[in-house]
């Protein structure tokens, strides 16, 4: 050879850009084809090794032709759908064959991006819809509260009931989800805002007709015990049908609820005719602070409605309580309007119900009897904390 004449160079890389497409090309053949299952998994197995060393452009070329491949290695989407972005967009976004597993992954690997095109897949999972609720972004959790698609379990409601408490803008969204329970809807109440709190007194509530009917001797036999179980006793309190409390009355300083809703309103509303009223309402006293403190104002239309104190008497609370009822002369504030009107929009069962569900939820945190029941029946300590749905009402009403 002459020392002077050129030597051809090998085309670096030539190689391994035609067998990278060849192997894409075995591995996103439809099944319809004669290729073999354990075929396909084996170029899936070489190709991923090849995708750690290619550049993002061939990821992508990859992602692209797998997009709408059911059969495609698992493993080999998985990675992909874990690279940037841009790479994985076309698989989160059209590839059906995803489990819960896998896309649960992929979100708590990913970056927001991926979480939002998995929180809008057609199918959203249960595993992944409580992994995105308790860790996705207020976007994410947006979208995927919006998709009909989303499995929205109930440990994933319980959770995105706490964010809302930091977020109020999911209530309105929560309560139109078809696995919203009572006690979901009645803790949302508290940050809500007015419209999603009609909604919820109208849509949420119940008139525990047949509970009351089906019980309605079991108050017999727990007067004859003396009212001396107070599990039984705490059960009760949700069921039973007349609200006010009658022995509060003979001890009170006043002749009735409406005659305390008067004094307040004469001499101003102080925590101890707040609490007053509160006992001659049938509620625990912080129950009443809860009420009374309300920025909205329709708690207190509840607790009129439910204990039967006629229209009249709601602005002489309202105003007991400094708030205004009206904006210039003869103009009604908004505010109070809007209070009125959910006054009589209430039936006197559903907001019985509500009155009693609070008082029963949000008193349950604040039971001296709770310890002691727990020892004397030898169960663990967080057995109630942690599946009651009054005692994660009240943690999550008053930031326990």
């Amino acid at each position: 050879m002459d020392a002077n004449e050129p030597v051809e160079l090998p085309v670096i890389g030539r190689a391994r850009n035609t067998l990278f497409r060849r192997l894409v090309d075995i591995v996103s053949m439809p099944s319809t084809t004669r290729l073999a299952h354990q075929d396909r998994h084996m170029v899936g197995d070489i190709l991923l090794d090849m995708l750690f060393h290619a550049e993002d452009k061939d990821r992508a070329l990859c992602a692209q032709r797998l997009a709408t491949s059911p059969e495609a290695p698992r493993r080999l989407l998985r990675y992909l759908a874990q690279c940037k972005f841009e790479i994985a967009r076309p698989l989160l976004e059209n590839n059906e064959s995803f489990d819960g597993c896998d896309l649960r992954e992929i979100a708590m690997t990913g970056s927001p991006e991926h979480r939002l095109a998995i929180a809008q897949r057609k199918v959203v999972p249960d595993c992944v819809s409580e992994y995105l609720a308790e860790f996705g972004e207020v976007h994410v959790i947006r979208a995927m509260i919006a998709n009909a698609g989303a499995v929205l379990p109930e440990q994933a409601m319980d959770k995105l009931v706490m964010r809302a408490r930091d977020e109020p803008s999911l209530c309105a969204m929560l309560i139109e989800r078809p696995e919203t329970r009572p006690s979901h809807a009645m803790t949302l109440f508290w940050w809500a805002d007015g419209p999603t709190r009609r909604k919820i007194l109208q849509r949420h509530t119940a008139d525990r007709l047949e509970v009351i009917e089906t019980c309605k001797d079991v108050f017999e036999i727990m007067a004859q015990e003396k009212w001396a179980d107070p599990v039984a006793r705490k059960a009760l309190q949700l069921i039973e049908r007349r609200q006010r409390n009658r022995a509060a009355l003979e001890r009170s300083p006043y002749d009735s609820l409406e005659s305390a809703i008067n004094a307040a309103a004469v001499s101003g509303m102080d925590a101890e005719t707040a609490q007053e009223i509160g006992y001659l309402a049938g509620i625990k006293p912080v129950t009443a602070a809860k009420i009374m403190t309300d920025a909205g104002g329709e708690a207190l239309a509840v607790l009129c409605k439910a204990t039967g104190v006629k229209r009249q008497f709601l602005p002489v609370l309202w105003a007991a309580l400094r708030r205004p009822l009206e904006l210039d002369e003869g103009v009604i504030h908004p505010q109070f309007a809007h209070v009125a009107e959910t006054y009589e929009l209430l039936t006197v069962a559903k907001a019985q119900t509500t009155l009693r569900y609070w008082n029963w939820s949000l008193s349950s945190a604040f039971s001296p009897t709770q310890t002691h029941l727990q020892e004397h029946l030898q169960e663990p300590a967080n057995e109630e904390a942690a599946f009651s749905a009054a005692q994660r009402t009240a943690r999550l009403v008053f930031g326990r």
